[in-house]
């Protein structure tokens, strides 16, 4: 008997295992897909052209797992962007985004802005710090029903976070806030009078979320895009050398070297319960697999609407999962190019510091409240959202010499369309849609195209489990964060089926490539084999 199974190969699951296997349990992962990595993955999707699929870039993965897991020394390698970002504008100015540098390319624009740009970055990351130390640890979870211990145990814990935050002092405090409850929009009005350095901001405060920047929330999301860090820098972003499979093919070879079973192909199509608790899996082809425990990394409505009979679970419970909203209005693409773009805003075709950025073309704001209000009406944005990175320009591997590879994430776009029509009568539309955005900027851009693979919403969900296309296993709003990630009561990975846990991106501290909620989920789980049941 295993005394864990993982359902589900991708990161956080992953992560999990190993961490469970380091203990000394004995751990199987099942996947459902040929290979493990969830979203995280690295396929050829024309010969001789690989990219990663979905996930695209990396910077929220957490240091403490990269070490723990001793990731570099298995063949993982993060090279830092040239530039942070670089946003071309239709009048053929542009602006660029990197440490040291952003503050003389704002002035190009607003000589206040480049004033204030200090005071707001020093602002930001004091929030981002606490942010980095609330990721790694498990949310208060009072008021469980677990006994007098348990919830003094969470008060104690909420006390704790309250004095973090007590730290910060009280114009600190008044930003959080402000961050945890205003838009993207409301946020950097307040400090930026100049188009292009609020749109590059508020870009990351509607990426993978299906809203206007004018919509409460979006500012948090915009700071759980700046916690992250590569190689020891703080708020930048880097690619993995081999695309983003080469970081779940690095987790999966320090699973094997704990001596974890990985199985792919290997879908679940039953979580069982038996005697209230959870016993082990039955999976598509009906093999009965017993366990001990079980920890789903899987999203939330899978879980517990689709393997688990609702009668092992509270009617409240069910109801809250029900009502649990998923969906981030992204659309995907991968590209094989015969030539870099040559841009209006800075021509060339050589490759450039520019070339290894973030492509953001949203010029404004306003430009990203029409993106969401077009596609509320319609189904797409007639001028959607579109960042761009050319990963071969940092990554020669992963095309042919004098060839490229693009990664496209478009938005916005709605899962369902208002017409009734499938996205798969839908999706090469819109893609011819992407790239005369992208070629509008770019003249050619579009003709520099060998081949294209095309992700819309539906795909997303068929085949990566992304419930809605949402990237973050759910939305980063306030009712869906920490306590309440991904039902309040229920914080602590442990799930209401003693046994069954849930380490997914819809546990805290959400969605992004983090490996946090892999970690803490062991940890968790690890604390309940050792004080009541290991071995049982």
């Amino acid at each position: 008997m295993r005394d864990v199974i993982v359902v589900g190969g991708g990161h956080n699951g992953l992560v999990a295992a190993a961490y469970l296997a380091a203990a000394g349990l004995k751990v199987a992962v099942l996947e459902r897909r040929g290979q493990v990595g969830g979203a995280a993955v690295t396929e050829e999707f024309h010969p001789g052209f690989r990219n990663s699929v979905a996930a695209y870039t990396v910077s929220l993965l957490n240091p403490k797992i990269i070490r723990d897991l001793g990731l570099a020394g298995h063949g993982l390698k993060i090279v830092e962007r040239p530039l942070s970002n670089f946003l071309p504008l239709p009048d053929g100015r542009y602006l660029k985004v990197a440490p040291g540098r952003t503050k003389v390319e704002v002035a190009k624009f607003s000589a206040r802005d480049a004033e204030r740009l200090d005071v707001y970055e020093a602002r930001l990351e004091r929030m981002a710090d606490v942010l980095r130390v609330l990721a790694l640890q498990t949310p208060p979870n009072v008021a469980t029903g677990q006994g007098l211990v348990a919830n003094l145990s969470a008060l104690l814990d909420t006390a704790k976070v309250a004095n973090r935050l007590r730290s910060l002092g009280l114009e600190g405090q008044r930003d959080c806030v402000e961050i945890f409850t205003r838009s993207a929009c409301d946020f950097l009005d307040q400090w930026f009078e100049s188009d292009p350095i609020k749109a590059i901001l508020g870009f990351d405060g509607i990426v993978g979320t299906y809203a206007s920047p004018y919509a409460a929330g979006t500012a948090y999301v915009l700071l759980h895009h700046c916690w992250g860090e590569v190689n020891g820098r703080h708020g930048v972003w880097g690619h993995a050398i081999g695309g983003m499979g080469a970081i779940t093919q690095a987790m999966a070879r320090a699973c094997a070297a704990r001596g974890v079973e990985i199985r792919t192909e290997a879908a679940v199509s039953e979580i069982l319960v038996e005697k209230g608790r959870a016993a082990g899996v039955v999976t598509a082809k009906g093999e009965k697999i017993a366990a001990r425990t079980v920890v789903s990394n899987l999203h939330p409505k899978l879980t517990f609407e689709k393997l688990v009979d609702p009668a092992a679970l509270p009617a409240d419970f069910r109801a809250r999962i029900a009502s649990y909203r998923s969906g981030s209005g992204s659309f995907r693409m991968n590209l094989a190019l015969s030539e870099l773009p040559s841009f209006s805003a800075l021509p060339g075709r050589a490759a450039a510091e520019h070339h290894g950025a973030g492509i953001v073309i949203a010029p404004s704001l306003a430009y990203m409240e029409r993106a969401w209000m077009d596609a509320r009406a319609s189904g797409w944005s007639t001028a959607p959202i579109v960042e761009m990175v050319i990963p071969s320009t940092l990554d020669d591997s992963l095309s042919p010499p004098g060839r490229h590879v693009a990664s496209l994430f478009c938005q916005h776009v709605a899962l369902k369309l208002p017409d009734g029509r499938s996205w798969d009568d839908a999706r090469e539309t819109v893609a011819d849609l992407m790239l005369d955005t992208v070629d509008a900027y770019a003249p050619g851009f579009k003709g520099s195209v060998i081949a294209r693979q095309i992700l819309s919403p539906l795909d997303l969900e068929r085949t990566f489990g992304l419930v809605g296309g949402d990237i973050f296993h759910g939305c980063l709003s306030l009712d869906q964060l920490y306590s309440a990630r991904p039902v309040l009561g229920h914080a602590d990975y442990r799930s209401p089926i003693p046994d069954l846990y849930m380490c997914g991106a819809s546990t805290h501290p959400g969605g992004g490539v983090t490996g946090a909620p892999g970690h803490n989920a062991a940890r968790e789980m690890l604390k309940d084999f050792r004080r009541r049941r290991w071995p049982r």
